[in-house]
């Protein structure tokens, strides 16, 4: 045995020496140890010499192929056991796309259930595919072409040897041994997977997530866009509690992704015919799309001297199960992933006024005050939320019978519903484990024992973590009653007083205080938590954004004191950011001594659905992917947590907190029969905007972190979960009264608008600040007015997947300036936003994309812009934004029906009538729709579809549906008319017309017109 170890270890070392080293994650993680595997096969930690595998038993089919894989030479055993068979499914699906499997011969390996995400079915002729799949057998390779690609256009995804840079390769982040690049071979292993391909060099990618990225929408691929190089990327797939991150795997886990190749200019061809020609000038996006839940890292990544770029997967499971779509452009590769993952559920109306929330409203009178305080500032206020304070002992389910009392909740929500308000409140993913059997009656808990729905250990008893309650268990959603059980303890809650209209569901990543298991021997009377909540003696909240001077100007938040402004601009800015990744590292909950922690090497069974596997190792696998945890169980589930059906948690864990809002969803169709679910969660996975929306969770209160929620909220248009928005003014540390005024201006524009902060922070409710209360109203009434537009968006994204808002490079794909541009973006084609995104700013530069007519929203006036000098006809202008102000725009061709008189809530804003703006373009024209309907009713329900076309001075409204519409069409506002004098509505002339003639404005008032018949106007 030892002369076996000794050789063990010789070739551990000579594998490492060839090529990857472990990484000092790997070596604090496994020991010298870990060189052998849990059959006793030896690791190599290294893949370059692992043989790929070559293709037999090929069987064609008009609609794809199927065929085996064998293994091409002796097994490398990596970071697992070689599996010596495989079988590849090819499917040419629909016209876009194109669906290719690889999986072990025996199905053993874990595969995502279709209860979390069905898969869509069918076949098309391979002929008729956009896509074509191309192979060499051995070792084998394939990459998927455009078939309307001339051939010297680069694969849209190529796995040959050949395409990549020889190995081996140093590591590309520096000090980080296990990005080295040793190879490029298939591997397929118990333990790890990998695939590579390659990429042209520079690509734009955009999606990989969830992510907070310092790169911004567009992925760092290790070089920019003038060829020099960058850090390139360690997507890590591990959803995880953690306060926003950079650069770092966080809540959810997408990994999808939307490419846009834009064309080479030296590439052109005069010889090309016209077509051609055109086709190659103009930019195409595909997507790429791995249907797996294993915890991975995906790398971007270009070697120094390559001339490609490429990305590597590396799983510690699952399956290689890739669907690739055509595009051609990036908003039609969106609405094909919508095909296979589906299409976000319907939003009621009031999702879409403002929410407030904090941690901290100590009991329903404080909440009530915040609703009061709202109204007697005149700011709108949809939907009023409670933190965890609403619990008894922060247990699940239950109101505290003294700060929150069941009566005065039920009252309480009566007054918000008779006032057309709304109430939501938290519900975390673990439940409270009871102290006793005797006196602590605690029925989810009993009730859920009972009906055995809880996570389990390997041996079968529960599985005890420990969150805000103190010692807890964790719904197992794969239980057969789990679902019943959940709905049962909602229903429960909402009879005792607290009657939501949607839920809060938080920390289900799912989140554990503990390292794993809290194991046996814990007091589980201790119901404390393991560290200081914020604000308590010895934990105060004292950071505040980047440049307010808090040691000079004290604590007030006042954007000036004495006259004199608050942000000192020459402070250093490294130093703010220390400060954040200071109170980051508070914000871990690992206060435990790592010479105390134990390690656990059991090695458990692994519970498959599709049958057996020989054993594995659960709980430290030999490949460590980039967890910002470090190991896996570390403020997590441990991954040898078992669930019903034999899965563990391993497999399982990226799709709890999807799995929770499914239950969830469910369970609010029978609670709150006939009406939309509303439920955002901080957890998810592919396809979770099915039943969810998001928030982009525990961020910080800074001016980075507001511009990195632009890219926050672009990143889940992509993953269809479009209902998504940041916590307005930042969570963590104090804000202050210039970044909160600038922030509710520019949330007023994303989807989800919430108001939330800390325990123990500074209160950045609206009202504090008047600087912040009148930057509020204008905001909130501009997106009330609007609301009709972001609903027909909504209506469009849940029909056809279409997102709602979009990268000005989505929009314009055709304009290589705008790729990557995070600052700004658009609300559906016509609005553009740009927001001031720094402090002590009075303007802010914008771009403005080529091909449109850009209108002040406010003053219907034309930007006056400068075009730059980059070929595309993209221009910038300086625009004013003084305190209060955000710029936002209108195109040309848009014609959008808005709310006329905003009201202080989105009830009373429905009732009021309606107005129309149509902006022409040069020739002259416009067109529109709107999609109405009740705004609360499951789908499907009567609706109608208000179609709206302008052409050569007429314009025809045509409604289709049956949906009643009550409020009348009062006002019609048509912008680019120039010389119109006469005004004919239904053919008679109008009796209150306007007319700017610098503006090229008309006007027409005074109307009621109903929008539930054809209706005609003509100006001359």
């Amino acid at each position: 045995m030892a002369v076996f170890a000794a050789c063990a270890a010789f070739l551990l070392l000579l594998a490492t020496a060839a090529g990857r080293e472990l990484s000092a994650l790997q070596r604090g993680l496994y020991g010298p140890s870990r060189a052998l595997g849990s059959r006793d096969v030896p690791h190599s930690l290294n893949v370059s010499t692992c043989p790929g595998y070559a293709l037999t038993a090929l069987r064609e089919s008009e609609h794809g192929l199927t065929a085996q894989l064998d293994l091409a030479g002796p097994a490398c055993n990596a970071f697992g056991t070689d599996f010596a068979n495989l079988t590849i499914s090819v499917t040419y699906e629909t016209q876009t796309r194109l669906h290719v499997s690889i999986a072990d011969a025996n199905r053993s390996n874990f595969v995502v259930p279709d209860s979390v995400l069905p898969r869509p079915h069918g076949t098309h002729p391979k002929p008729a595919s956009d896509l074509v799949f191309h192979y060499h057998p051995r070792p084998f390779a394939f990459w998927i072409t455009r078939r309307s690609a001339p051939a010297h256009a680069a694969p849209l995804f190529d796995t040959r040897p050949s395409s990549l840079p020889a190995t081996p390769l140093p590591p590309f982040v520096a000090g980080d041994n296990s990005t080295a690049l040793d190879g490029f071979p298939l591997v397929f292993e118990d333990q790890y997977l990998q695939l590579t391909s390659a990429l042209p060099k520079g690509t734009n990618i955009y999606g990989l997530g969830e992510v907070v990225a310092s790169a911004g929408v567009r992925r760092d691929v290790g070089v920019d866009a003038d060829g020099n190089p960058t850090r390139g990327t360690v997507q890590t797939m591990w959803a995880r509690d953690i306060a926003d991150p950079v650069d770092e795997n966080e809540y959810g886990i997408h990994p999808f992704y939307i490419e846009q190749r834009y064309p080479d200019p030296s590439s052109s061809s005069s010889s090309s015919s016209s077509s051609q020609s055109e086709r190659e000038s103009k930019s195409e996006a595909h997507g790429v799309f791995l249907a797996s839940a294993a915890g991975s890292d995906v790398l971007l990544a270009t070697p120094p001297g390559s001339p490609v770029s490429l990305i590597e997967y590396r799983l510690l499971g699952g399956t290689l199960d890739f669907y690739f779509l055509s595009g051609p452009d990036p908003l039609s590769v969106a609405e094909q992933y919508s095909e296979i993952v589906g299409t976000p559920t319907w939003q009621p109306y009031w999702a879409f006024g403002f929410h407030l929330c904090r941690w901290g409203y100590a009991s329903v009178n404080e909440t009530k005050e915040q609703v009061a305080a709202m109204r007697a500032a005149g700011i709108p206020l949809e939907v009023m939320w409670n933190d965890i304070d609403v619990y008894r002992a922060f247990r699940d389910f239950t109101s505290d019978p003294v700060s929150f009392p069941g009566a005065e909740m039920r009252a309480f929500v009566r007054e918000l519903h008779a006032d057309h308000q709304r109430y939501v409140p938290i519900v975390d993913a673990a439940v409270a484990h009871v102290v006793n059997n005797g006196t602590d009656v605690y029925d989810p808990y009993t009730s859920g024992a009972e009906r055995d729905v809880f996570v389990k250990n390997p041996d079968g008893s529960a599985y005890v973590g420990q969150v805000w309650p103190g010692y807890t268990v964790f719904p197992d959603w794969f239980s057969e009653e789990a679902a019943g059980w959940w709905a049962e303890a909602l229903r429960n809650w909402t009879d005792g007083g607290v009657t939501f209209d949607g839920l809060w569901l938080d920390m289900n990543e799912a989140s554990s205080f503990c390292d794993g298991s809290c194991g046996t021997g814990i007091d589980i009377s201790n119901t404390s938590t393991p560290f200081l909540l914020p604000g308590v003696p010895g934990n105060p909240v004292s950071t505040y954004p980047e440049c307010y001077d808090v040691d000079r100007f004290g604590p007030s938040g006042n954007i000036t004191v004495n006259g004199t402004l608050t942000c000192n601009a020459t402070s250093s800015f490294s130093a703010a950011l220390t400060e954040r990744a200071d109170l980051v590292e508070r914000k871990k909950d690992e206060k435990k001594d790592e010479k105390k922690e134990r390690k656990k090497d059991e090695k458990k069974r692994r519970g498959l659905g599709a049958g057996g596997q020989p054993d594995v190792e659960l709980n430290a696998p030999p490949y460590a992917i980039h967890n910002g945890n470090g190991r896996l169980s570390l403020h997590a589930l441990a991954t040898n947590a078992t669930h019903a059906g034999g899965f563990v948690e391993l497999d399982t864990h990226n799709l709890w907190g999807t799995m929770e809002a499914i239950a969830s969803h469910k369970a609010l169709l029978d609670i709150l029969p006939g009406k939309r679910p509303f439920i955002i969660s901080r957890s998810t996975f592919a396809g979770a905007g099915r039943w969810t929306g998001h928030w982009l969770g525990d961020n910080f209160s800074l001016w980075s972190y507001m511009r990195y929620a632009i890219q926050g909220v672009l990143q889940f248009q992509m993953f269809q979960v479009p209902m998504v928005g940041a916590d307005t003014c930042g969570f963590n540390g104090n804000t202050d009264e210039e970044l909160c005024n600038r922030w509710m201006q520019l949330s007023a524009f994303f989807p989800f608008y919430r108001n939330h902060n800390e325990l123990g922070a500074l209160s950045q409710e609206p009202y504090r600040w008047d600087s912040v209360a009148n930057a509020s109203r204008t905001a909130i009434a501009t997106r009330y007015a609007l609301l009709p537009y972001w609903y027909s968006l909504f209506a469009n994204a849940s029909t056809r997947g279409t997102p709602p808002v979009r990268p000005l490079a989505f929009a314009f794909p055709d304009q290589p300036a705008l790729a990557g541009l995070s600052d700004q973006f658009l609300v559906g084609p016509n609005v553009l936003v740009t927001p001031v995104l720094e402090p002590n700013a009075t303007s802010v530069t914008g771009v403005f994309p080529a091909g449109a007519v850009w209108r002040d929203w406010y003053t219907h006036e034309l930007v006056n812009m400068n075009v730059n000098g980059d070929g595309n006809g993209t221009a910038t202008a300086t625009l004013d934004a003084p305190l209060g102000h955000i710029n936002v725009h209108v195109r040309d061709g848009a014609a959008m029906l808005l709310h006329a008189e905003p009201g202080y809530t989105t009830t009373e804003t429905r009732e009021g009538p309606y107005e129309l703006l149509v902006v022409l373009t040069a020739d002259g024209h416009a067109q529109g729709e709107a999609y109405v309907d009740d705004g609360i009713s499951v789908q499907p329900t009567p609706s109608k579809t208000v179609k709206f076309v302008a052409s050569h001075g007429k314009l025809t409204v045509k409604p289709e549906g049956k949906y009643e519409i009550a409020p009348k069409l009062t006002r019609v506002t048509i912008l680019g008319a120039p010389h119109a004098s006469s005004v004919e509505v239904g053919g008679k002339k109008a009796a209150h017309v306007s007319v700017d003639a610098g503006l090229q404005k008309v006007v027409v008032s005074g109307l009621e017109l109903d929008l539930n018949r054809a209706q005609t106007i003509t100006w001359s």
